[in-house]
């Protein structure tokens, strides 16, 4: 849950700021609606792309789950993030679904489909964009880093967790993203920020979610993040303003 309450917060920050926010649940279960606090009649109104088997057959030539033959690999996908997409709190939500197009993913019109609307949101001229996404690279290559002004990868204070992060900058770096940046998450005192700001000296740290027992009240209540757990607000805003001098070049220019 650490990514998709970071996303979350980055969003409802921004929003507040002024910004217009797009943020897009790539997560295989969609979750990030919840964590916005989404109501329940905007939520229903919410289907990941990757199962919208009409529309994918209808863009691609080809059923969902087809495998060979001959379908459409870059369909038509601007119109999605609009007409699929719900706004609360000034933050316009799309939730894409499972994303299988990494080096053993299928040759089918779902992965074509999704790959294409992945490449188009990040061509795309948004103010903000925010991806929630699952551990690794899969969604990106080489034609796309460029437009990835940063990537926060979310680290507990353990070494199992710090491990996971190394592998995930290899595979960022061998596609040439370097601009790759950690999150504390969960972290209760001055020995365990110490601990990852020690241990984690390839990569630049950012900031730190602290440990608050208030956020799993907030998932219990279903309450946003945002409003309920004021030290996590405090420290995004702390975590926004580090972001914005090492990326203001790409966020402002």
């Amino acid at each position: 849950m650490g990514k998709t309450t970071l996303t979350a917060l980055l969003a409802q920050t921004y929003a507040h700021q002024g910004r217009d926010v797009l943020a897009v649940d790539a997560d295989p279960s969609p979750c990030l609606a919840g964590a916005l606090g989404f109501p329940s009649e905007l939520r229903q109104k919410l289907h990941p792309i990757a199962e919208m088997d009409e529309l994918i057959e209808e863009r691609t030539g080809a059923k969902p789950g087809t495998i060979g033959g001959f379908f459409t690999i870059n369909p038509r996908v601007d119109d999605i993030p609009e007409r699929f997409s719900v706004i609360h709190r000034g933050v316009r939500l799309l939730e894409l679904g499972s994303v299988d197009v990494g080096g053993s993913g299928c040759i089918c019109p779902e992965s074509a489909m999704l790959k294409t609307l992945f490449t188009h949101l990040l061509f795309r001229d948004d103010d903000i964009l925010l991806l929630d996404m699952y551990a690794g690279v899969e969604h990106l290559g080489r034609a796309t880093v460029d437009f990835v002004d940063a990537m926060l990868v979310v680290v507990e204070p353990t070494r199992r967790s710090l491990g996971t992060a190394k592998q995930i900058q290899k595979l960022a770096n061998d596609i040439g993203l370097m601009r790759l940046y950690l999150v504390g998450n969960k972290v209760r005192n001055d020995e365990e920020a110490k601990f990852l700001e020690d241990e984690s000296k390839d990569i630049p740290m950012i900031g730190y979610l602290p440990a608050d027992l208030k956020v799993q009240e907030a998932d219990r209540l279903g309450f946003p993040v945002y409003f309920h757990v004021e030290s996590l607000k405090v420290a995004t805003s702390q975590i926004i303003e580090v972001l914005n001098q090492l990326t203001s070049d790409e966020v402002y220019e």
